[in-house]
């Protein structure tokens, strides 16, 4: 039944790309037109987990302005992550993402247009993405980064630790820091090379922003820590009440 499951959400997955493939394309044909490019992304992803039966529930810890960039970061333990950005922020943000996701036909082309792919091996490309990300900022575009580095933890998934850019990039241009955790993201779609889905609804914890006006290149290791520790320590509430579960079982 599970592969059955997976089978019927794949199947939506693509087939909803396929159908809003030629919008996406003229859109990003000029740069101007990006934006309704992006909220074709977020449409996907509307119509993607109803009709795959996903509930998807949002608990805004803050309330925050359309007219304010911020740095959005999360734990990243499945692939589901990045599907579910797009329904949660109704902000216009470029996601930073390994630079393999180019290669994958048709959706590499609409994410090397409209968002930022990156090569972690290469310390000069690095450099040039921050550079990027800060233009973006600068300009009231939001940034989406999986500070991790991408999937490392197995399961039960544990956050591996931050890597520097997120945080210099917010605070070279002074924006907010917004954590965001996916307490079971890895359970609806296991980074196991099976890649079957669970049916079970998704919840999101967007928390309060972290400003970082006045700090400097010597606050960096403490705004990395902070955000980190929001994070774990919520998803520390979702395994506690886990391992209760296993316990009464």
């Amino acid at each position: 039944m599970r592969r059955l499951y997976s089978f019927w959400c794949y199947f939506w997955f693509l087939g909803l790309f396929l159908l809003l493939f030629p919008f996406f394309w003229l859109f990003l044909q000029r740069e101007k037109w990006h934006p309704k490019a992006h909220y074709l992304n977020r449409l996907w992803g509307q119509l993607f987990f109803p009709l795959c039966g996903i509930s998807v529930d949002i608990e805004n810890r803050a309330t925050l302005s359309h007219n304010q960039a911020y740095v959005f970061c999360s734990n990243h333990f499945s692939y589901l992550d990045i599907a579910v950005m797009g329904v949660v922020l109704p902000h216009y943000y470029a996601f930073i993402g390994k630079s393999q996701i180019t290669k994958v036909p048709l959706f590499g082309y609409m994410f090397r247009k409209l968002h930022i792919p990156v090569n972690r091996e290469s310390k000069l490309e690095r450099y040039r993405i921050v550079q990027k990300s800060v233009h973006f900022l600068q300009h009231n575009r939001s940034i989406v980064i999986f500070p991790e580095g991408g999937i490392k933890s197995k399961q039960p998934p544990r956050m591996a630790p931050f890597k520097d850019g997120a945080f210099r990039m917010a605070i070279d241009t002074q924006v907010p820091i917004v954590p965001i955790t996916f307490p079971y993201n890895w359970q609806i779609l296991p980074d196991d090379g099976k890649l079957l889905f669970l049916r079970k609804g998704i919840k999101v914890i967007i928390h309060e922003p972290i400003p970082t006006t006045g700090m400097t290149v010597d606050d960096m290791e403490s705004l990395k820590d902070q955000t980190f520790t929001v994070i774990e320590s919520e998803l520390e509430k979702y395994f506690t009440s886990l391992q209760k579960e296993k316990q009464v079982k």
